[in-house]
């Protein structure tokens, strides 16, 4: 058992919780074990700058962490954006575009905002899980008021970390197991159990394949068992 009575195999309790921010097209907050985070999609009607005449649309993320998110404040990044959080906001906008037809979107971009209230480990993924139904949302608001035919999602996308601790494979690591991974991972599938992307380093050691598949299956639980909620989520608001 983990510290926090979990199988190994088990992610933490999620929610997610749609139309939490009034102004934006879609909102949500979502939460993972302790980490929370707001996920918003305005929608600006001009595609981006090498798309112009196209016909093609756009997503793309912003990521931050808020000062008190994290145990000792974390400055605010007013001028420049520091690697790592540049390095997240593109994993997501990567994530979220896989899903999307552009052509069908118009010349039109949805910029995706996630703002992480609260950090205990997985922010990443739980900002690409909590901001695919912000921008669900956000395409059912244009659908509803006649500016699209249809929504131009083609799947769902989910994401999910998973590590080696104490020679254990973990599902989704809160921050005390992530801080001493032996092998740290972040899992991002579609519905149809494709990867869209895989981020994986040894922290302290080695992986072999069989661990690597071990890896693989639990994360590919995490994700099915992330979807399944989206799905109920949208299906109920």
């Amino acid at each position: 058992m983990r510290t926090d009575g979990r199988k190994n195999n088990e992610i933490r309790k999620a929610e997610i919780i749609p139309g939490y921010i009034m102004h934006p097209a879609g909102s949500v907050l979502i939460s993972m074990g302790n980490t929370k985070v707001i996920c918003t999609a305005s929608v600006e009607e001009k595609t981006a700058s090498h798309l112009k005449g196209t016909g093609q649309g756009w997503v793309t993320a912003e990521y931050s962490m808020l000062p008190g998110s994290t145990a000792t404040r974390k400055q605010r990044e007013r001028k420049k954006v520091d690697g790592r959080s540049q390095e997240i906001q593109r994993l997501i906008g990567r994530a979220l575009r896989s899903v999307v037809d552009m052509n069908a979107m118009g010349e039109r971009s949805v910029w995706i905002d996630c703002d992480v209230i609260q950090a205990d480990g997985g922010t990443r993924t739980a900002s690409i899980t909590g901001a695919y139904v912000a921008l669900v949302l956000a395409f059912r608001k244009l659908k509803e008021d006649g500016v699209l035919d249809e929504i131009p999602v083609k799947g769902y996308i989910s994401a999910i970390s998973v590590g080696i601790i104490d020679g254990e494979i973990r599902l989704d690591l809160p921050y005390e197991e992530d801080s001493r991974a032996e092998v740290d991972m972040n899992i991002v599938m579609n519905d149809r159990g494709e990867y869209v992307e895989i981020q994986g380093t040894a922290e302290n050691g080695t992986f072999d394949a069989g661990q690597l598949s071990s890896l693989l299956e639990y994360a590919g639980k995490g994700c099915r068992e992330l979807i399944a909620l989206q799905k109920e989520v949208l299906e109920n608001c």
